[in-house]
């Protein structure tokens, strides 16, 4: 139970950040700057956050792939 509540904490985290590249990419606008200014140590927090979701959906993707290998 306690992995499926960290699995979703982290693609929310995750999917988050992308929405934010997405708006850089198609408008060059940072919501996360926006919101919480440019590189305070807030914004640092939120962005060092989605990286560590990021790296941690690689283990969550290998797991998939075990499981449905398993099956």
């Amino acid at each position: 139970m306690g992995n499926k509540l960290i699995d979703g904490i982290a693609l929310t985290i995750a999917i988050i950040g992308a929405v934010n590249w997405g708006l850089i990419g198609f408008f060059d606008f940072n919501l996360v700057a926006a919101i919480f200014g440019s590189m305070t140590w807030l914004s640092r927090i939120i962005y060092a956050l989605v990286g560590v979701c990021g790296l941690y959906l690689v283990c969550f993707y290998m797991r998939l792939g075990n499981a449905t290998s398993e099956a």
